[in-house]
């Protein structure tokens, strides 16, 4: 198994390179056609962080197994290729926003799956990505924090000591001799080292780190029949491991302390929906217009948080009764972040397509929109509700900001059945103007 994992995307988009010349002769020669790029030139044109999480996803779907540091190579575009295979596509080595878009959901269903959060351990001071639902078990000590299985078959463990006069070189070698170790891969590098293999009928897997005196290690280990579900989960802990966090964080970064999204009038008693990620941990929230709003619900399947206002007049419900997303064009119509429109708060309306996304079931829209449209509805060409949009990073470690967030739909099914359970009757009907219907809302956070 390889070391370290990340995550960025593919955009096909294949640009080409224009030759012209003119022989000496009188006579003049047609221009040469343009050479087109190939896979990993394209890839190349993308910033770090976008070929990070395109790496970092397809680890998670099993395709790649090598590190996710953003460069590209023949293991990553064969990766991408086998990506394409295993989804019906042909293998370009190219993503287009399709593919993509059907990669970043299938990792984000795999992440959900176990249950993937980064996590700052108190005790020894690292940050790592935790499979919670894999290892619910945490214990601490003075040493360290573990993880485990309620069965012992799978345990991580984060560990820390003060060594002087050590090398990295040194640290791998004190490893390599713990009994019942049979190493079958390792790698020395300036600053870390790792190590995997067998231990008495186990996988492991370690990444050790050495600064100022102090020694940090990642440990994992699990049963072979666990190794399918395991493997990717073990790259992309290898990748959002910083054993010494300080200038660069793994994941995307911290939740800014004024976070605008989209809420839609859904009751004309006032009550708004939005993405519930969005209203998150917030001392106070604020609809633009109306003033403060309760939380009067929130939902973590599907990601649904349902606001109230009080004493607003004339209130116009967005109609979302009948009708099912598809596939195809939609119009999303929202409040765009503050810094997207020169501090202005004007409601807008932008076009994108939804697809599938694979085997994992969902809709991605492409492109995604604005920051500050996460909870903004969607339109189909007959002006009935498609569904709501979220917005999201990519959990990428230490490459989030040259990452661009991925937008997926919360289907006009799964609302329907989430304001029926909250009590709130949906309006039937469709609209061609739903900007009426549309409110930006402020989450103030510490």
């Amino acid at each position: 198994m390889r070391s370290m994992l990340a995550a960025t995307l593919i955009v096909a988009g294949a640009a080409t390179l224009a030759a012209h010349g003119a022989h000496a002769a009188p006579k003049q020669t047609a221009a040469a056609p343009p050479a087109a790029q190939t896979p990993a030139e394209t890839a190349r044109t993308l910033a770090q962080g976008e070929r990070q999480a395109i790496q970092s996803d397809l680890a998670w779907t099993g395709d790649y197994n090598g590190l996710i540091n953003g460069e590209v190579s023949d293991r990553m575009i064969v990766a991408i290729k086998q990506f394409q295979t295993n989804q019906g596509h042909k293998p370009t080595g190219v993503l287009n926003p399709q593919e993509r878009g059907q990669l970043a959901e299938a990792a984000r269903k795999l992440q959900a799956s176990v249950g993937w959060k980064l996590v700052s351990d108190p005790v020894t001071g690292a940050r790592v990505g935790v499979p919670t639902r894999l290892v619910p078990q945490q214990a601490s000590d003075g040493n360290g924090t573990r993880w485990s299985s309620s069965t012992g078959t799978i345990q991580v463990a984060l560990s820390r000591r003060k060594e002087a006069d050590v090398s990295i070189a040194k640290l791998a070698e004190q490893e390599k001799k713990e009994p019942g170790r049979k190493i079958e891969y390792s790698a020395i590098k300036p600053d870390f080292f790792v190590l995997s293999g067998t231990q008495n009928q186990k996988k492991f897997y370690i990444r050790g780190s050495f600064k100022d005196a102090e020694v940090r290690i990642l440990t994992v280990l699990y049963d072979q029949a666990t190794e399918g579900t395991m493997q990717p989960v073990v790259v992309a802990m290898s990748s959002a491991y910083n054993p010494f966090p300080g200038g660069v964080q793994a994941g995307p970064p911290p939740r800014k302390k004024v976070e605008y999204s989209t809420g839609t009038i859904v009751g004309a008693d006032g009550a708004i929906l939005t993405d519930r990620e969005a209203v998150e941990g917030c001392l106070s929230i604020v609809v633009a217009g109306y003033g403060p709003a309760d939380l009067a619900d929130r939902s973590k399947e599907p990601e649904l948080a349902l606001l109230r206002i009080y004493g607003a007049s004339e209130l116009k419900p967005l109609p979302i009764g009948g009708g099912a997303a598809k596939s195809g064009a939609v119009e999303i119509t929202g409040v765009a972040d503050p810094q997207s429109q020169g501090g202005g708060a004007a409601v807008s309306t932008v076009k994108a397509q939804l697809t599938a996304a694979g085997t994992t079931g969902g809709l991605v829209v492409t492109p995604p929109p604005s920051l500050g449209f996460s909870g903004a509805p969607a339109r189909d060409a007959e002006g009935r509700f498609a569904g709501l949009t979220t917005l999201r990073l990519p959990l990428v470690a230490g490459a989030a900001d040259g990452a661009a967030a991925q937008a997926t739909l919360i289907t006009a099914d799964t609302v329907r059945s989430y304001l029926t359970g909250v009590g709130v009757k949906p309006v039937e009907g469709t609209t061609k103007d739903p900007k009426a219907s549309v409110v930006r809302v402020i989450c103030v956070r510490k």
